[in-house]
């Protein structure tokens, strides 16, 4: 009954497909004045039942709020309002109230007052009004910066809520962030795409450019570097090889050092001299060495990892970035093995960070990608060169980050004390020879990593007493972790690099990189400490 007399007040009423559909300018009858715009209170249209409203039950199709104009949606906080007031004017756009249910509801809405309902949230940056008629196509940075209010004081709570409590650039009631899965973002009429094109409107335009859920994503890691900008890409070697691409000119000189990802020395020593870039290489602790290369080459980068892969080394990064600055070099710290709860590089002094995401950021061994935080003056010239390369990020992989960083402080408070104690194990077991980790006193920067760090991460890596045979055996004994090229994730994860990342070359080649056949890389993942004590005791008793 109630169906069939909905049908009769809106008989021609159809979900309408075409883009004039979802236009912002919704005609004053319906929901027009009354607004507060403010951010901290909640504005419903009460009272509609109170009009004759309450018997009538409104049907749309599934997708009609979602083409629900982004205005109707910001304004109207009561969507089943919303959904009376696009109903009363979309059959009829010129000519409002046509009808005589129409006409009842626009009446019924334009007498209520606005009611407003306070949530106790302060400091919150007002939304900024439509700048132009293309408004759904903002570009949510945009927009001025969110500031975290004070019930966001520590970093889970950051992990969990930045880039989406306080607002977002994708307007919808649902808790966790939609995917925005398009390739491109349609403008409504020429005068609009003029209007973008002469940058009195703003817009992604096309996806390699951005992306509403990459955005949230990227708001957080921001918000957890203390950056103020940050470019997810589709992963962590994008990430560095852009951005040193971007940053040191055609025959520029850059400092790295000897302990870094295999795949970054290729980079540098492979591909970047085919531009006139040229690499001086130095111990993580040689200041000296430092120096030296700052006196006599014009360098523009210092780039290194802290801790470092696979032996955890630890870089003074206020120290390096004095001296770089001094000389007007920039520093890049690549912050993958410590995290941002870990360690804070950009406070530290350090100009730009990089992240494999891939990593502990993910946590969950399902997705590729990389992040890099600093200056928007400085991002801004490494996401030129991003936009032309492409590397662009999936919508679906940005989601998987969100969702990762959501578990983000519970994962690696679990991961730096299993790491800990295990290396505490491990060194005093008469089968392993070394082990390497900054949380230990034998670690050659142990002193640095108190200092700069919050934690010192879930990665140890060891020798095992024996050769490259007996090192496999143990690796093989292991019940619990994977045999895997990777580490961060909620499932431990181990490794042999001189077999896993080393193989092609000699075992003299290796040993010039510290590579040593008996070496052991072991990510511990979230599992039961007691479980992953017993794995690996039990594996060294087989050796």
């Amino acid at each position: 009954m109630a169906v069939s007399s909905f049908a009769r007040a809106f008989p021609s009423f159809e979900c309408r497909s075409d883009p004039d559909f979802s236009r912002p300018e919704i005609p004053p009858a319906g929901c027009g004045g009354g607004f507060s715009g403010k951010s901290q209170s909640a504005i419903l249209r009460g009272g509609a039942a109170a009009h004759g409203l309450s018997s009538l039950i409104l049907r749309f199709p599934p997708n009609f709020v979602r083409q629900l104009s982004n205005k109707a949606r910001r304004n109207c906080s009561n969507i089943g309002v919303a959904q009376v007031v696009a109903a009363s004017w979309s059959n009829n756009q010129g000519a409002s109230g046509s009808t005589p249910a129409a006409k009842a509801v626009d009446a019924a809405l334009a007498a209520v007052a606005p009611v407003e309902i306070e949530t106790g949230v302060d400091d919150v940056v007002p939304a900024a009004e439509d700048p132009s008629p293309n408004a759904e196509n903002v570009q949510p940075e945009g927009l001025p910066p969110f500031k975290y209010a004070s019930f966001l004081n520590s970093d889970g709570s950051v992990a969990i809520h930045a880039g989406e409590r306080l607002g977002r650039g994708i307007v919808t009631d649902a808790i966790t962030t939609p995917v925005v899965n398009t390739s491109a973002y349609f403008f409504k009429k020429t005068a609009d795409l003029i209007d973008f094109k002469e940058k009195r409107s703003t817009s992604f335009e096309y996806g390699r450019y951005g992306n509403y859920t990459t955005v949230v994503a990227e708001e957080k890691i921001s918000a957890l570097e203390g950056a103020e900008s940050t470019i997810l890409m589709a992963s962590g070697m994008c990430v560095s090889t852009v951005m040193l691409m971007a940053l040191v000119p055609a025959g520029g000189h850059l400092v790295t050092t000897t302990d870094c990802y295999r795949k970054t020395r290729v980079f540098i020593e492979n591909f970047l001299p085919k531009m006139g870039i040229t690499a001086t290489v130095i111990d993580p602790a040689d200041i000296g060495g430092l120096e030296s290369a700052l006196e006599n080459n014009n360098v523009a980068l210092f780039f290194t990892e802290s801790p470092t892969n696979p032996f955890l080394r630890c870089v003074d990064i206020e120290k390096v970035s004095k001296l770089c600055h001094a000389k007007g070099a920039l520093v890049c710290i690549d912050g993958t093995f410590a995290t941002p709860l870990n360690q804070k590089a950009l406070a530290l002094g350090a100009d730009i960070v990089v992240q494999s995401a891939t990593k502990y950021i993910g946590g969950h061994n399902d997705v590729l990608a990389g992040s890099i935080s600093g200056p928007e003056k400085l991002i801004s010239a490494v996401r030129n060169l991003h936009h032309v390369l492409g590397g662009a990020l999936n919508p679906n992989a940005a989601y998987l980050i969100i969702r990762g960083m959501k578990t983000l402080h519970l994962r690696i408070q679990q991961q730096n004390s299993t790491a800990q104690r295990m290396a505490e194990i491990l060194e005093a077991h008469p089968k392993i020879s070394r082990v390497y980790y900054p949380g230990l006193a034998s670690h050659p920067e142990h002193h640095l990593a108190k200092k700069q760090m919050n934690g010192f991460g879930g990665v140890v890596s060891f020798e095992v007493d024996g050769d490259l045979l007996i090192t496999a055996k143990f690796v093989d004994a292991l019940r619990i972790p994977y045999i895997a090229p990777s580490f961060g994730g909620c499932e431990s994860i181990v490794d042999q690099p001189a077999i896993m990342s080393y193989w092609d070359l000699s075992p003299s080649e290796r040993a010039k990189y510290g590579i040593m056949d008996n070496l052991v890389r072991f990510s511990f993942g979230v599992e039961d400490f007691e479980d992953l004590k017993a794995d690996i005791l039990q594996a060294l008793e087989k050796i």
